[in-house]
């Protein structure tokens, strides 16, 4: 059966959908020998599809994996890095570098926590879209004293690239003269958003910690390590997925399997 190329690639490990798209538009992707283009179709059984001119293996199609690993700091959320710098793909086990699992979302470099993984680009991309609303819960530590009319702001939201943040739920942990603890859940995921906003609100992160995506949390997870999510665990985060976009009509399905390492 014909569907679209990012969604095929994503099936077959290749990349997340968004990554396939740009593998598509900037001419990484053939077709029959023909360079693809966003929003062909195509039928692994019956079409050739490469990437780079490497054909996908459609008689092999990989186990989809569910992780959650706990990100050190100087750790990119990416599975190369130009500069040397660790990446995610580092911490996994050598027979997971191959299979195209990668990061949903991101955590930047000096950020530390829960970090999903998978070769799921259905699952990635309902996880990862803006109406999905999935939420993250951080703790965060600023410098200084935060006054209740910047929490009041922070909650109601700032304008941030011309367009207004969402509401965030924030509450004070701890305090003392010198730093203020607090726990920060988003349903946005908007690039550098905590330090952002903290910046603009005249505070300076010095520590960001996410504790949990959605319902699943790091718990006991020791810093560098991973496990595979549970099946409860994958329902429950593509059910908190659907919540805010039930009315949005059709979005693309999780598959059937969960079977992961």
């Amino acid at each position: 059966m014909a569907e679209r190329l990012q969604k095929i690639l994503s099936q077959y490990g290749v990349a997340s959908r968004r990554q396939a798209e740009e593998l598509i538009t900037t001419g990484q992707v053939q077709v029959n020998g023909a360079v693809a283009h966003l929003g062909q179709r195509a039928d692994p059984q019956c079409d050739r599809i490469e990437v780079n001119h490497q054909p996908i293996q459609t008689n092999h199609r990989p186990v989809q994996h569910y992780l959650l690993l706990h990100k050190p700091l100087g750790m990119v959320s990416t599975c190369a890095d130009p500069e040397g710098r660790p990446t995610v793909l580092s911490a996994l086990a050598p027979d997971l570098h191959n299979i195209g699992i990668h990061p949903v979302g991101r955590l930047d470099a000096y950020s530390t926590g829960a970090l999903l993984l998978t070769n799921d680009g259905n699952f990635t991309f309902r996880l990862t879209h803006p109406r999905h609303d999935v939420s993250k819960t951080y703790v965060v530590r600023l410098e200084g004293q935060v006054s209740p009319a910047t929490l009041a702001t922070w909650r109601q939201g700032i304008e941030l690239d011309h367009r207004p943040t969402r509401p965030a739920r924030v509450r004070v942990i701890a305090a003392d003269n010198h730093y203020t603890k607090l726990e920060i859940i988003l349903q946005e995921g908007r690039n550098r958003q905590i330090r952002r906003v903290a910046e603009a609100l005249g505070h300076r992160v010095l520590e960001l910690h996410r504790v949990a995506v959605g319902s699943v949390s790091l718990g006991r997870l020791d810093v560098g390590a991973y496990r595979a999510l549970s099946s409860a665990e994958i329902e429950a985060l593509l059910a908190e997925s659907s919540v805010s976009s039930a009315s949005l009509g059709h979005l693309p399905q999780p598959s059937a399997s969960h079977s992961s390492s």
